[in-house]
């Protein structure tokens, strides 16, 4: 019997094979370095020196925290390439935790604008990798029709939202205690702790997991890697040069992000290798592709806008005690655990009857827009005069709005993909994550917490239009699907 099989056959982690332990465990250590870190950027950028931080510009910091989160994204598409054709999902999965580690430790270590820089760089490229392949990985633990694989996907998702939950609590506390550099000490051990216990359990994880789906020809692999070392020769001139910085760096990967998209778009639709039905399939996704960015370009301002609300609207005082400002960040995890069952049972329980992918498009970047709206009867309650029961009302609206939305568009790519761009449709969904996350920091740039109402007001309007442009395209766009629900 081979290492894949017995992988595949393994149940001594409750049932499930062991390997998933230690991928529950990378990732969720992983999600809690990622949140951690995410729940205390954003203050320790624009925080004058005497509070420990940067001093940056409020509206540059924040578009350097959307910049660096759809870098992430962007990320994961170089991430599955690199799986695919260089490394396979195993030993790609591996480098990225070392690569976050790194870049956590540079964080804690390296002063200034330096940390920040290869801190940023290493974390993004490294989660990345590390989100695109996780995935795929626990997929190989299980074989065709395993009744257990919904499961266990479930068990993983739980150490994200795990991390996700914890990571801002223990670094929020250790920033506001002692300093920045101990909260971002804080996420580098942690994803050491990942990376440990994922070493000692590589062994479980199969051969599967390790196999390079379409391996590069050697010819191939000095052009790719001659191209890579062009790009980041590239970004690093640029950055030292200050042709693109903090003021700008939004802008620079929105665009970027935009222009992969269309090259991606634009070889599908024109290749000879799908049939006419897929071809209508693809055009089907351009207007939920824009959808998931407009959503995400609101749900993502979680590390942005809702921040800075925390920071210098919110009444954080909990019985005399100002609770730190990153604990925000754990209120979404926490009804992520609680409402994620529950929205898939409803879907279950209707069955056909369920809303169809478009019309869950639609409710969630509606919701969304709400959610914004909520915001503006708190508009004159002056300098953290902002309950924070209301704030956890507006997020519980976020979450179910992220579960209409988030879950539903990996599946829909997956399922409009034309049978030669399967990789490719999948990356298009998280570039729209992507574009959606840089305009994020964008839109940021220009809250003013002295004047909210414009803001919330506009963008919470804008969302609601966008979701009913939707609904009356949803005929349009079913006809272009093609039989996919």
């Amino acid at each position: 019997m081979s290492t894949s099989t017995e992988a595949q056959h393994d149940t001594r982690f409750f049932g499930h094979p062991r390997g998933l332990a230690n991928l529950f465990g990378v990732e969720m250590w992983e999600r809690f370095s990622y949140y951690g870190m995410l729940g205390i950027l954003a203050i320790y950028l624009y925080y004058k020196a005497d509070q420990g931080g940067l001093g940056i510009d409020q509206g540059d910091a924040l578009g350097v925290v959307g910049a660096y989160g759809g870098t992430v994204y962007l990320a994961t598409v170089i991430g599955a390439w690199v799986a695919d054709r260089l490394l396979g999902s195993e030993r790609t999965l591996f480098y990225s935790a070392v690569l976050v580690m790194i870049g956590h430790i540079a964080l804690a270590l390296l002063p200034g604008l330096t940390g920040i820089g290869v801190g940023l760089a290493c974390v993004a490229i490294g989660s990345g990798g590390l989100k695109a392949n996780a995935t795929a990985v626990v997929g190989t633990l299980y074989a065709e029709g395993d009744e257990r694989r919904d499961a266990g996907f479930t068990i993983f998702y739980m150490g994200i939202n795990l991390g996700g939950f914890i990571g801002p609590l223990l670094t929020g506390l250790a920033q506001s205690e002692v300093g920045f550099h101990l909260g971002f000490g804080l996420a580098a051990i942690g994803m050491a702790l990942g990376l440990t216990q994922y070493t000692l359990g590589r062994k479980n994880l199969g051969e599967k997991a390790s196999e390079i789906p379409n391996p590069l020809q050697p010819s191939q692999r000095w052009t790719a890697i001659g191209v890579a070392v062009v790009i980041v020769v590239a970004v690093v001139a640029l950055i030292m040069s200050g042709v693109v910085g903090p003021s700008n760096l939004a802008d620079v990967v929105v665009y970027v992000v935009v222009a992969i998209s269309v090259v991606y778009f634009v070889v599908i639709l024109t290749s000879r290798k799908i049939t006419s039905d897929e071809r209508s399939r693809v055009f089907s996704f351009i207007p939920m592709y824009i959808a998931s960015a407009a959503f995400f370009s609101l749900y993502q301002q979680q590390s942005t806008v809702v921040s800075v609300y925390s920071d210098q609207r919110l009444d954080r005082n909990l019985f005399g005690w100002d609770m730190p400002v990153s604990w925000v960040n754990s209120i979404n995890p926490v009804f992520i655990i609680i409402f994620a069952p529950i929205v898939a049972a409803i879907w279950t329980k209707l069955g056909p009857k369920q809303p169809s992918t478009p019309m869950k498009f639609v409710l969630g970047t509606v919701l969304m827009g709400l959610a914004f709206l909520l915001f503006l009867p708190m508009t004159g309650t002056g300098v953290n005069g902002s309950p924070l029961i209301a704030l956890a009302g507006i997020l519980l609206v976020f979450t179910i709005a992220e579960l209409m939305l988030s879950p539903v568009g990996l599946s829909l790519s997956t399922k409009l993909a034309p049978k030669a761009f399967r990789t490719q449709m999948v990356a298009l969904n998280f570039l729209s994550v992507s574009l959606g996350t840089a305009m994020s920091g964008k839109l940021a740039e220009s809250y003013d917490v002295h004047d909210e109402t414009p803001y919330f007001s506009i963008i919470g309007v804008v969302a609601i239009v966008i979701g009913l442009v939707l609904l009356a395209l949803i005929p349009f766009i079913r006809r272009l699907m093609k039989g996919v629900h």
